[in-house]
């Protein structure tokens, strides 16, 4: 299945010819989509897990699509928006760039301008879910660790050498030294500087026991 094939553009537009068209374009150069000619029938259709974007007027029957940018945010529903009007002004435009959207096109605008933005925002969706998936692989790696080597690990990244975090913990370097090197092969890290940088992502505090 080729990237094209595996993601999905959700086109909202209350304008039943708009929603042909867009689906049209989108089909020919090999983007699956679906329409909606509202934000409720959006929110009522079982989404795939798959890397896609929403294509959405800002003018829509009932909640409009900034409203509706926010409703998502605050549902914790991450799907990058490209949005379109026919009615857009620079404050509305700022709004939304603001609130995450990765584009604001008015209409009428040429079909390569929307096909860049939806591209853009299909590659910002798959980076996201990259480091969703890597960051729940490193919490797992994290879950695996004992308390005392989670304590460990807080002390090593916050700079502390073996010797300094054996007198913190009450215990001898040797030990300090089997627990960290526990911490490296669970953590899967090579290197003390790829382990910060994990900790940096876990959010593990320096020091915290």
């Amino acid at each position: 299945m080729t990237a094209a094939a595996a993601a999905m553009v959700f086109v909202i537009d209350d304008d039943a010819g708009v929603r042909t068209s867009i689906q049209g374009l989108l089909k020919s150069v090999g983007l699956q989509s679906e329409t909606f000619g509202t934000a409720q029938e959006f929110l009522r259709n079982k989404r795939q897990d798959t890397p896609s974007c929403i294509v959405l007027d800002v003018r829509l029957p009932g909640v409009n699509g900034l409203d509706f940018q926010h409703q998502l945010a605050d549902a914790g529903i991450h799907i990058p928006i490209v949005f379109i009007t026919g009615h857009g002004d620079i404050p509305m435009s700022v709004k939304a760039m603001k609130s995450g959207a990765v584009e604001f096109l008015t209409k009428p605008f040429r079909d390569q301008d929307l096909l860049d933005a939806i591209h853009q925002a299909l590659d910002r969706d798959r980076a996201m879910r990259q480091q969703g998936s890597e960051l729940a692989e490193l919490r797992n790696c994290f879950e695996s660790l004992t308390a005392r080597q989670r304590e460990v690990m807080a002390l090593v990244v916050s700079g502390m050498l073996n010797k300094q975090i054996a007198s913190e913990l009450g215990t001898s370097e040797i030990t300090v030294k089997i627990h960290r090197g526990h911490v490296m092969r669970k953590m899967q890290a090579e290197s003390l500087a790829e382990l910060v940088r994990m900790a940096s992502k876990l959010e593990v505090a320096p020091g915290k026991k």
